[in-house]
């Protein structure tokens, strides 16, 4: 099976677990760009629940631009202040020793384009998972896929769809409230109770090599 998708931000462990059944992956560069969406925003886990990473963007998040197109803002050290705040929240954690020097590099390189920084924390995180999974990106717009070859998640997994799940509370969107959370143990989770539906950094910095037999 194939999947066409939306590029994001060190992506949702969702997009994981419907990755991790598909033989191939698209990536849709050819949509505009859309607010309010992981394209360029994760959340990890803090001290005092989820903390939003988001990356400023040349335009502004009301652009129309072709996803391929958008850039992002210069001026902000944007880079800097996300790997503070991944310092902050997983310093702790048992497996962040492992990734630090490579995350640290890929946060002090520069990018231009918005998709060209999103695909690099893709592949990275697939090289971390061991993860030996076809990856491309669209050619053009298609506005449907053939149901029996193709699962289309392009912007069926937006923030605001999953916030409710956290403190007990469930999942905005039906296809989200279908998907149980992967289970596993967090660096706050004492404190602010488990927070599910994270970006693969927490998943990574928590579980590490165990981290891809909980995405089946």
């Amino acid at each position: 099976m194939n999947l066409i998708t939306d590029l994001q931000y060190f992506p949702n462990i969702i997009l994981y677990k419907i990755s991790n059944k598909s033989s191939n992956i698209v990536f849709e560069q050819y949509e505009s760009y859309q607010k309010m969406s992981f394209r360029n925003r994760c959340q990890v886990a803090g001290s005092q629940g989820p903390v939003n990473l988001s990356i400023p963007l040349e335009k502004g998040r009301d652009q129309r631009t072709l996803m391929k197109d958008v850039k992002i803002a210069g001026g902000y050290h944007w880079q800097d202040q996300h790997w503070k705040t991944i310092l902050a929240c997983y310093s702790r954690s048992p497996w962040f020793e492992f990734y630090r020097d490579e995350l640290e590099r890929l946060y002090h390189t520069s990018f231009l384009f918005l998709l060209d920084w999103n695909l690099a924390c893709f592949e990275w995180t697939c090289r971390r998972l061991d993860w030996p999974v076809r990856v491309g990106l669209s050619e053009a717009y298609r506005p449907a896929y053939e149901e029996e070859n193709w699962l289309d998640w392009r912007g069926k997994l937006r923030p605001k769809d999953i916030q409710g799940g956290w403190e007990g509370g469930s999942a905005d969107n039906a296809v989200v409230q279908g998907i149980a959370p992967v289970r596993y143990r967090q660096v706050f989770e004492e404190v602010t109770g488990f927070i599910p539906h994270l970006s693969i950094l927490d998943l990574l910095c928590c579980e590490g090599q165990r981290a891809i037999s909980l995405l089946v």
